[in-house]
């Protein structure tokens, strides 16, 4: 590319003097000025001196006004006909701290020789000075404050709750609540669907029951389990993801959410039922707590039914045709399954499996004991983990020991043995107790649930 410097150009009457061509530059020498190009209507933006206070503003220039330290004033130059000044909210702030246009002397603003006030978020207005009559009038006036997108801002409370950057996206966070506490939203996304935020919430897991003389009791039954993957805050989920039922789906908005975690049933004594475990909740949706474990003497309902809830919890092993019913109450996909049946009768000793997120408990057979449904795995914490599996049932003591539910369920035991409890976290049913009794014939409390949220920060 050339450059052409012109020095001295003389008029000639009736001639045509053309400047530079393809790929060549005109420039005026240091010092020099123009006059009589005209200009295309625009302003030479001053980039690098954005003004936070009083100024005044020159023929032909455009400014950034930052009026988030307070309101101040731009005072146009005089007029001429074709002069021409920008300006521009820099902070978004004008609906706050006003800018206030200062014209000249007697010069006019669209008529008015008063001052005009800038006072909508994110304006940019372009001044052009007509004539004495109209003076500035206000040619291009922006309102529309295009930004780009803000995101969710978080907070959480509660003692040990987390939270922290999700180490398999740089752009998500995930709260992790082990106990109760508050996700605070402090300012929402401007972009509707990353205000639908990622969670999953799992409540308390059932008991187990006690044991009843030589025979097993039932096995408590898996917390709720309930999970959305948003498209803003995206992981491999468990098959149990709702997002595709709306009613399951969490719209955050600015204000803080109490989150509740809920505690694993306490375990049955001997001849003596489990307890129901409580409910989590969070950001309008609750998981119902396992259901108990039956024992057939310990008043679990007809003939020692288990007891219902997020996931059933297993029947005593005696006189007991079904399992406590699961998904109760009700949701799509289903929080959660059935538990086992226990033998029915004698020689049948085998208490039946808590039922689990994905699998039913297993019922009694035999002296045997009914091994605890399975829960189900997701990668909302960027790791496969499992949550919600039931409670093994206890057995005769000629049995053997069986098997929770993967995802936390507790094992149940065989006469001699010891039953475990659910885990801690994982929203597991806790292990019935087989027979002898009375010393030691303890079934074992459930796991307490846990709340994650996932969502979209940057």
């Amino acid at each position: 590319m050339s450059t052409i410097k012109v020095d001295k150009i003389e008029k000639r009457s009736g001639s045509t003097l053309t400047l530079g061509g393809p790929g060549t530059a005109v420039t005026l020498a240091s010092g020099a000025t123009q006059t009589g190009f005209g200009r295309t209507g625009t302003v030479d933006w001053q980039t690098g001196s954005v003004k936070t206070s009083t100024f005044t503003a020159a023929n032909g220039e455009g400014y950034f006004a930052n009026t988030a330290g307070g309101a101040f004033n731009m005072n146009l130059p005089a007029g001429s006909a074709g002069a021409i000044v920008s300006v521009a909210d820099y902070s978004g702030t004008f609906q706050t701290n006003n800018l206030t246009v200062v014209p000249n002397g007697s010069d006019k603003i669209g008529s008015v020789n008063e001052n005009s006030k800038l006072s909508t978020e994110g304006q940019s207005v372009t001044f052009v000075f007509v004539d004495s009559t109209q003076g500035w009038i206000n040619t291009m006036d922006s309102t529309s404050n295009v930004r780009g997108a803000a995101f969710i801002c978080a907070s959480v409370s509660g003692s040990g709750n987390t939270l922290a950057t999700a180490p398999d996206c740089a752009n998500v966070k995930i709260a992790t609540f082990t106990g109760p506490g508050n996700f605070t939203v402090n300012s929402a996304s401007s972009t509707a669907d990353d205000n639908i935020v990622s969670y999953m919430i799992v409540a308390g897991g059932g008991g187990g029951a006690g044991a009843s003389g030589c025979e097993g009791g039932g096995g408590g039954g898996a917390g709720g389990f309930r999970e959305v993957v948003s498209p803003s805050a995206p992981y491999t989920g468990s098959p149990l993801n709702g997002y595709s039922t709306p009613a399951n789906r969490a719209t955050t908005s600015a204000q803080a959410y109490p989150i509740v975690v809920g505690g694993g049933g306490a375990g049955g004594a001997y001849r003596s039922d489990g307890v129901v475990g409580s409910v989590s909740s969070g950001l309008g949706i609750t998981s119902a707590g396992g259901g108990k474990g039956s024992d057939d003497y310990g008043g679990g309902g007809p003939c020692g039914v288990g007891g219902s809830g997020g996931s059933g919890g297993g029947s005593g092993a005696q006189f007991t045709p079904t399992g406590g019913s699961g998904n109760t109450p009700p949701t799509s996909p289903a929080q959660g399954k059935n538990g086992g049946a226990g033998g029915g009768g004698a020689p049948f000793y085998g208490g039946g499996g808590g039922g689990g997120a994905s699998v039913v408990g297993n019922a009694g057979r035999g002296t045997s004991n009914g091994y605890g449904g399975n829960g189900v795995s997701t990668n909302i914490t960027a790791s496969p983990v499992a949550y919600a599996g039931g409670g093994g049932g206890g057995s005769h003591p000629n049995g053997s020991p069986s098997c929770g539910g993967t995802g936390g369920g507790g094992n149940g035991s065989d006469g001699p043995g010891t039953s475990t409890a659910g885990g801690t976290n994982k929203g597991g049913g806790g292990g019935g107790k087989g027979g002898p009794g009375p010393s030691g014939a303890e079934g074992k409390a459930g796991g307490s649930g846990i709340v994650i949220i996932r969502y979209k920060f940057q």
